[in-house]
Formats: C-alpha cells, sequence, structure tokens
C-alpha cells in the first residue's frame, strides 16, 4: 500500500503542480520522493491515533521548506502539493475503509487526522522556509558590507572578485558609480537606510564617521532618501568607473568639509560636479595659501581698508579686462574710482599684469581668497583665519 499510495500522491502533486513536473531524477527527485515517503508513513502510522513529533521527521519537511527558498520559489507550490496530498491519501484510506466495511465516525477521525497532519507538516516547511530567508538576508548584508570595502579600498579589489561577491550579494555590477556622503546622525538617531525609499541597487556603509553609500544612479537613487535624511547634508561624488570609487568618496568627503566650513553652500544635497572649479582650486589649501603669500605680497603694506579695495578692483579687471565704466558699474562706483584704483594696482604689480601667467596667478589667488574669506578680502595669505583652519 505504501508504494502505490506514494506513486498516486506524486503523479497528482506533478499533474497539479507544473513547476514539480519532472523527471524524478538527481538531487530534485530523491528530495521529493523522500519527502513523499515520509508523508505516507507518518499518515499510516499516527493516522487515528496520533503520536509524539518526531525530530528527524520534523527535519524532512523543515529541508523541504529551505530546498524552495534556495530554488527561489514561495512556498505556494509546496502547500498545494501538501494539499493534493492529503486528498489523494483521503481517497486511498476511505477506499480502504469502505473494503473493511469501517463506521463513518473512523473515517471522519481518519480524515480530520489527514488534513490535521497537513497543517502540521506546512508550519514545518514554513518553518524551515523562514529560517533559509533570514539566514540568507544576513549572508546577503555581510556580502554587501565587504562589497563596499572591497569598491573603496585603494586599490580596488580585482573585478573577478567584485563581481562573484557581487553575485552572492544580489548586486548587479554597474559600467560607473558615485558615492554620495552623508551627515552623521544627530545623538540618539539610527544612521540606517531602508525601506522603500533605499533601491536595493544601493550599497551602503554606515560604519565610519561619515556615512556613504555607492550608487549607480543617484539622481534616481536618492530621490526616496529625503525623509530618511531627516535635515542631515549629502554631498554626491563625481560619476567615475567602479574602478574609481575611492575617488569619488574622496571628493564627495572633500566637498561636505567644504560645505561645513561654508565655502559651498548649496542646500540639503550638494552635487560635486557643480562646484568642480572649487573644488580643483581648494585641492591643496597649503599651496593656495603659498601661492597667496607670494602672489599678493605688493598688498602687504597698505592698510586693511586699501587691500580690501585694491584687491576687488584687481580681481574685477581680471576677470572682465574691461573699460573703467565697466569695471565700475560691476562694483558699482565711480569710473573715477576705478582709475584711481588701477592706478594704484599699477604701481604695486607693474610688469606682472602684462604677463600672461602672472595674471593668471594673480587671479586664481584672488578667487581662491574670495571663496574661503568671504568676509575678509584684504586677506594676503600671511595669517589664516580660524574657520580655514
Amino acid at each position: 500500500m505504501v508504494g502505490q499510495l506514494t506513486q498516486d500522491m506524486i503523479r497528482e502533486i506533478q499533474r497539479a503542480v507544473p513547476t514539480y513536473a519532472q523527471p524524478l531524477e538527481g538531487h530534485f527527485g530523491a528530495i521529493m520522493v523522500a519527502g513523499v515517503e515520509q508523508a505516507v508513513m507518518r499518515i499510516l502510522d499516527t493516522v487515528g491515533v496520533g503520536g509524539a513529533q518526531d525530530e528527524n521527521w520534523a527535519n524532512v519537511f523543515r529541508q523541504l521548506g529551505r530546498v524552495e527558498f534556495g530554488e527561489g520559489r514561495s512556498l505556494d507550490c509546496l502547500q498545494t502539493a501538501y494539499r493534493v496530498g492529503g486528498r489523494v491519501a483521503w481517497r486511498h484510506l476511505a477506499a480502504w475503509g469502505q473494503q473493511q466495511r469501517l463506521p463513518t465516525s473512523m473515517l471522519t477521525v481518519a480524515a480530520e487526522a489527514i488534513f490535521a497532519y497537513v497543517d502540521e507538516i506546512s508550519t514545518l516547511s514554513i518553518e524551515g522556509y523562514t529560517a533559509a530567508q533570514a539566514q540568507s538576508v544576513g549572508v546577503i548584508e555581510r556580502c554587501r558590507r565587504r562589497l563596499v570595502e572591497l569598491i573603496l579600498s585603494e586599490p580596488p579589489a580585482s573585478m573577478a572578485t567584485i563581481t562573484k561577491l557581487a553575485g552572492t550579494a544580489r548586486w548587479r555590477v554597474p559600467d560607473s558609480v558615485a558615492v554620495v556622503v552623508v551627515e552623521q546622525a544627530a545623538d540618539g538617531e539610527s544612521d540606517e537606510f531602508s525601506g522603500p525609499g533605499l533601491h536595493e541597487d544601493v550599497l551602503t556603509d554606515l560604519d565610519g564617521e561619515m556615512p556613504c553609500l555607492v550608487m549607480s544612479d543617484p539622481q534616481r537613487q536618492l530621490r526616496g532618501l529625503h525623509e530618511q535624511l531627516r535635515g542631515r547634508r549629502a554631498c554626491v561624488g563625481p560619476m567615475v568607473s567602479l574602478r574609481e570609487a575611492a575617488t569619488s568618496l574622496r571628493w564627495a568627503r572633500r566637498a561636505m568639509g567644504l560645505v561645513h566650513r561654508g565655502v559651498i553652500n548649496d542646500g540639503p544635497v550638494t552635487w560635486c560636479r557643480d562646484h568642480l572649479s572649487t573644488l580643483w582650486l581648494l585641492a591643496d589649501e597649503f599651496l593656495v595659501r603659498e601661492l597667496l603669500k607670494r602672489t599678493l605680497a605688493p598688498l602687504a603694506d597698505l592698510t586693511a581698508k586699501q587691500r580690501a579695495r585694491t584687491a576687488e578692483t584687481l580681481l574685477a579687471w581680471l576677470e572682465t579686462r574691461g573699460s573703467a565704466p565697466e569695471i565700475a558699474e560691476r562694483l558699482q562706483i565711480h569710473p573715477q574710482t576705478v582709475r584711481y584704483r588701477m592706478r594704484q594696482v599699477e604701481k604695486l604689480f607693474g610688469d606682472q599684469l602684462a604677463d600672461p601667467d602672472s595674471r593668471l596667478d594673480l587671479e586664481i589667488a584672488l578667487r581662491a581668497h574670495r571663496l574661503l574669506w568671504p568676509g575678509d578680502r584684504a586677506h594676503d595669505g600671511r595669517e589664516t583665519p580660524a574657520r580655514a583652519s
């Protein structure tokens, strides 16, 4: 009876569940036959009389749940198979009971026992499926954290290593990425970015001093994160090839530093692409200060007010190479005042104004000065204001 019932169950299950309509060979066949046989033997041993749950038997059905998760299926197929198997078992048992002229009350008890058994093995498979799912989520999260480390390391790991780990982490490897850095959460708030606002193709590193996210399409992927930022500012590094992700991170961090100092004031999200000249100009502030000392040395003997006015006029002339009326309109002063100041500029800087390289140095120095010390245009580089330290 066991053999015939097992064959009938398998046939009916394969007919009802197309996913299981495969030849009973290899790993799949072994699992399916073993599961059905265990179910049949348990039914025949316990129907109508009950019995304590055997752990080895229970593990068979937990394992079936794990297998379904591993195959990427929901539990619908397996639970359908259990219900079909229960109906086949009931048909066999009912036919045998009629042959034996068993009372209806006994058949009723048997029917209840069979369908209670179906519920029991369904519960066991749900346990196995859920356990595999939880374990997989933990593995995926660990892989994704490791993936961020490999991508942002200098030099980065090989593409073969990244691609292999990305498969386990369920992350599609893009051709280019941008790294977004975010201000740390305030005390008592979580740095976690999760939920529907975070795309699954975004990698996160929230353990450092400045949390960061690796994005393949920040324009799209940032849209859902505004609520989770909760007022914190973010800086988006340049789009680069995946192997240059550490470079994008470095410039995003640099931009965040300038945001904190008020050099860049761009709202809640700053894009490095909009501030390339500023980032380049202030990439090495030591050299900027050295350039200020050398280039603006002729202003050293002027009063603070004279230095400010002379520097302002010189920069306007360098930026426009305009006439006195044009510069006057730009600075909102009288043209005669511009002429007077330019005579002072020519007296102080002399031949430098005719040399293209010197003019370039002067403009770079004055522009950098305006960025770093917007309230002190007279600064000549000899002292560094506290906010720039």
